[in-house]
């Protein structure tokens, strides 16, 4: 798997698994001295949005319903707290300065960001894949210590929404906090490009609009004249997740599995190849109904768990092969 380190097998007996506890520390295990009293709560904001304009980024219309208004960042209180206000006890050897007391020292403003950050955890963990049967109450609060474990180590980042979309297949198969926490480290060493603070989103739509414009000159004609969808930000929420939402869950793994596998025996880039697939498939519809932007992304919003993963996938595969050979040609 691309990205993913070899040798790591998942242990199935409860007496062999590993006794170790993850990096982050849990809310209940932080204790701050404050003289001006408690930390205080973030302020809601609803201005943040991680999605292209007129698009759907991963959330259904019921779970924007319930969607609740989120707190920005910037509105936090950034007064660093003195070395002797702020206490919290260390779960590494980290290179922190020490209070007084010798316990590793953070500023008001690091646990005010980490308290925003469990507050988008805690919504998206209650909500992530509600209807799969693993997620019980007990493994829901596992993909929530894993992820809180992880922004407490990328503070810089903190959580975007979709991550936990990207861990919960990982911690299905693998079943056990400390190497789905490791794997996923891994996977978002790749995946952090696709999110807002990356750079790659804007690449992979701009590859999408050179490739349908080369292999279907007729369908990428269609885009531009029914106001210019070549921009191509219906394809976003199948970027940012690798297409984790498009399939149904036993799909998801051999879909990513292909993707890891695709590095080593096929193309760098195989989810342009799987994005264009998904695209040509339906292009005979597209084209008779005469699709805008807004059709379009209703139409593959509906078509979500419903496409025929075989078929996508041996697509991708011979649209990398015709690309190869017109590279080859010239």
């Amino acid at each position: 798997m691309e990205d993913i380190p070899t040798g790591i097998t998942c242990m199935t007996s409860e007496d062999s698994r590993p006794r170790m506890t993850l990096a982050a520390p849990p809310l209940s295990r932080i204790r701050v001295r404050l003289l001006d009293g408690p930390v205080k709560e973030p302020v809601p904001d609803t201005s943040s949005n991680t999605s292209p304009e007129g698009t759907d980024a991963g959330l259904s219309e019921e779970e924007e319903e319930e969607e609740e208004e989120e707190p920005e960042m910037e509105s936090l209180p950034t007064r660093p707290v003195p070395v002797e206000e702020a206490v919290v006890n260390p779960d590494d050897s980290s290179d922190r300065p020490l209070s007084s007391s010798g316990e590793s020292a953070y500023t008001q403003e690091q646990l005010d960001m980490y308290l925003l950050n469990l507050h988008r955890i805690d919504k998206d963990v209650r909500r992530c894949d509600r209807t799969y049967w693993y997620f019980t109450p007990a493994n829901l609060e596992k993909l929530r210590n894993i992820m809180c474990s992880y922004v407490w180590k990328h503070l810089d980042t903190g959580y975007v929404q979709g991550m936990c979309d990207l861990l919960a297949p990982l911690l299905v198969v693998l079943d056990d906090e400390v190497i789905t926490f490791s794997c996923f480290s891994e996977l978002m060493k790749r995946m952090n490009q696709n999110f807002p603070h990356g750079g790659a989103m804007d690449s992979h739509f701009a590859n999408m609009r050179s490739l349908i414009q080369i292999l279907d000159s007729e369908l990428f004609e269609l885009m531009q004249q029914n106001g210019d969808y070549t921009h191509f930000y219906f394809c976003y929420r199948w970027f940012l997740l690798d297409f984790k939402r498009e399939m149904v869950y036993d799909d998801v793994f051999s879909v990513w599995e292909t993707i890891w596998a695709a590095k080593y025996t096929s193309s760098d880039h195989f989810v342009l190849f799987i994005a264009l697939a998904l695209v040509e498939m339906y292009r005979d519809i597209i084209l008779e109904n005469n699709m805008d932007f807004t059709d379009i992304i209703k139409f593959f919003n509906e078509m979500a768990e419903h496409h025929s993963v075989p078929e996508v996938l041996s697509m991708a595969r011979d649209l990398v092969h015709k690309v190869q050979a017109l590279i080859e040609n010239k």
